[in-house]
């Protein structure tokens, strides 16, 4: 997590499932990513979209833990598969899953003591294992290899570094704006308190 000062392990950010208030901004950030990734986004081909749809998963997985990150992956892909009318690829739902896992691992893991680095490195490892790897391999089945899989990566891999750019820097202006921060902490806080008392 971003911002608490408490022992991050695993089981603390599986402990956040029980926190009500985890749980209502993760469903905040599940509906955002559906909607936001399918109805505000604009398809350049039919295997390549410009959007933000993975900034609410990625924002779960640094904020929340890989466990959270995750299930808001997973929510995200088939709310927006619902908003779309059609049903869900399991790869693709599987690389939402991973960009919220892939992030929080990172996030938890890596660079604890230059948080803007954690950010970027936590954004960047997620859409490279979800985005630019997993989901252009469901993309690739889906189309039933219309398009060869070198150009779809040649299209999505930039595309995606560019996307990074800009989701990990609104990540960290909100994280710099110390009410936000606060508030953040004292959500991740509130169910650690009740537990212990």
């Amino acid at each position: 997590m971003y911002t608490t000062q408490s022992k991050n392990t695993p089981v603390n950010n599986l402990k956040l499932f029980g926190n009500i208030r985890v749980l209502i901004i993760a469903a905040f950030l599940t509906a955002l990513s559906g909607a936001v990734g399918k109805v505000f986004s604009i398809d350049v081909m039919p295997f390549a979209r410009i959007g933000i749809e993975n900034l609410p998963i990625v924002m779960a997985g640094i904020w929340f833990g890989p466990f959270v990150g995750a299930a808001v992956g997973f929510g995200a892909d088939y709310f927006g598969c619902f908003l779309k009318g059609y049903a869900p690829n399991p790869i693709t739902t599987l690389g939402f899953i991973s960009i919220g896992l892939v992030s929080g691992l990172v996030s938890m893991y890596m660079f604890k003591n230059n948080k803007t680095l954690a950010v970027i490195l936590a954004d960047l490892a997620g859409h490279i294992v979800g985005s630019m790897a997993i989901k252009t391999v469901g993309l690739y089945y889906l189309f039933g290899a219309q398009y060869p899989i070198t150009i779809m990566l040649a299209w999505r891999i930039p595309l995606y570094l560019a996307i990074v750019a800009v989701e990990s820097t609104l990540i960290i202006l909100l994280m710099k704006n110390k009410a936000f921060s606060k508030q953040i902490e004292k959500v991740c806080n509130h169910g650690k308190a009740r537990t212990n008392a």
